[in-house]
């Protein structure tokens, strides 16, 4: 099987010279090269899921810096990794970034662990927030839509028949489904009592 070297660049309106990037991926020898054109606040990125579906386990991602890559650095963690986890190489030219050798191997071994790091940091931050509002009295999770007074009103009026869901969803600037789980918790809340 014959591997390939897929060339990426994503030019932005104010690269002075949006062609030297084109350039400097022709001269490291791509087989294939995908540009993507952008403005700053467009996110998808077509050419880049191109590339993506072309690329396959031994082939070589060359760019020429990381940040053509990546538009953040949490951008920039979840592509190197998908690379490493589909066997891909990445070369970034102007970096001296290269994935075959024993360097960029590390290059892939630090991006993961700075993953785990930050995906360990958030986990813990968020155990933190959680055990400090407890300790205020507060519990995880959404307000409630609808206070226990309007989720009586509501059951009055739906058994009365005289409105639809719809109609009472939108008296009280709520969705229907909103309405329909009030009324089934309701019910739960009178099984539970009743039994």
């Amino acid at each position: 099987m014959t591997t390939q070297r897929i060339g990426y660049s994503r030019v932005s309106t104010t690269d002075q010279n949006p062609e030297s990037q084109q350039d400097a991926l022709k001269a490291a020898n791509v087989d294939q090269l995908f540009v993507d054109y952008f403005t700053g606040t467009k996110a998808s990125r077509p050419e880049w899921d191109k590339a993506k579906g072309q690329l396959r386990k031994g082939d070589t991602l060359v760019i020429t810096r990381l940040d053509r890559l990546g538009r953040s650095t949490k951008d920039l963690l979840e592509i190197a990794s998908y690379l490493e986890d589909k066997g891909v190489n990445l070369e970034a030219t102007e970096q001296n970034i290269d994935t075959t050798t024993p360097e960029g191997k590390l290059f892939f071994t630090m991006v993961a662990a700075f993953a785990e790091f930050e995906h360990s940091m958030m986990r813990a931050r968020t155990v933190d927030g959680l055990a400090a509002a407890r300790a205020r009295g507060r519990v995880g999770g959404r307000k409630a839509a609808l206070t226990p007074r309007q989720v009586a009103k509501v059951k009055a009026e739906y058994d009365a028949g005289d409105v639809t869901v719809q109609q009472i969803a939108d008296d009280y600037g709520v969705s229907r489904p909103t309405i329909y789980r009030a009324l089934a918790d309701m019910k739960r809340s009178d099984f539970v009592v009743a039994g």
